[in-house]
Formats: structure tokens, C-alpha cells, sequence
């Protein structure tokens, strides 16, 4: 097992190394997989991904689990502040839910770095059904750790 290290393409190409890290980190995600997340797009400071809401996901009123709907707007948040390949983990974060996700919506979470400064950051993800409308509001603060966001190769 080696541990990766960025080449000199990647060093200048932050876009190249956070798709990279992207795909690195999603092959031992097994939460996301689980829930059959998909990056949809990456990019240093920003992530797009998607789920599509199936029955076990639904709450006793029939609406999407507040706690999926977390879930999907935290692996944004995680990939878009891993992205420059710097180990990050939250320090914080809460969601507010605007709108009711339905069973087979396909829920799209977007991440936005607002600010990053030394060993923390803030960023915001919304959550928007298939048709646009929001279903969701979250707000994650991040601190950088040692190490690289990208896993050990296996």
C-alpha cells in the first residue's frame, strides 16, 4: 500500500486533482454508494451530487427522512471542502428544511465554499427536487487536518 502523491500535473491543474480526489474518496464512500449518491460535478471549493429518494428513505408522513436529506447535503459539503486534497472534517453544520422531498424525487445537493481561512472554512449546500424548487438549506464549517483527503490506495 502507497500513500498517493500529487504530481506536478495535478499541482497545477486544481481541477484535475479535485476530480481525482473526488473519485478516490468515492471508492471507499460506502455510505454515498449506499444511498446511490452521484457526483454529478467537482471542483475545488464545490460539489454537485444527486439521489434519487426511494421508500426506505420516506419519514411516517411519507416524505423524505430529515436525516437523508442531512445526509446527502453533508457528503456534498465533505466533497467540496476534500477537494484540494487537503484533509478536512466538519466542525459544525445544521440544515433547515424548507420544502417537502417526495418519494422518487431526485434530490440534488450543490456545495458552495463562501469562505476559507487557515485550518477553517464555511460553506453552503441547497437541496433542490428534479423541478428546481428548494428543499432544503445547509450550512457546514470545516477544519483542515493533517493529511491528504485522498484514501490510502488499495
Amino acid at each position: 500500500m502507497t500513500q498517493h502523491t500529487a504530481s506536478a500535473d495535478e499541482e497545477q491543474d486544481p481541477q484535475a486533482l479535485a476530480e481525482e480526489v473526488a473519485r478516490a474518496m468515492f471508492r471507499v464512500d460506502g455510505a454515498a454508494r449506499h444511498l446511490g449518491i452521484h457526483i454529478e460535478h467537482i471542483a475545488p471549493g464545490s460539489a454537485r451530487l444527486s439521489m434519487k429518494l426511494r421508500a426506505e428513505m420516506l419519514n411516517s408522513h411519507q416524505t423524505g427522512h430529515g436525516g437523508f436529506l442531512f445526509a446527502l447535503a453533508d457528503t456534498a459539503f465533505a466533497y467540496a471542502c476534500n477537494a484540494r486534497n487537503q484533509a478536512t472534517v466538519a466542525s459544525g453544520c445544521s440544515i433547515d428544511y424548507v420544502a417537502p422531498a417526495n418519494l422518487g424525487d431526485t434530490l440534488t445537493a450543490t456545495a458552495e465554499e463562501l469562505a476559507l481561512s487557515g485550518r477553517t472554512g464555511v460553506y453552503d449546500v441547497t437541496i433542490t427536487n428534479q423541478q428546481g424548487e428548494t428543499i432544503a438549506f445547509f450550512r457546514g464549517k470545516s477544519y483542515r487536518i493533517r493529511g491528504t483527503a485522498m484514501p490510502i490506495a488499495l
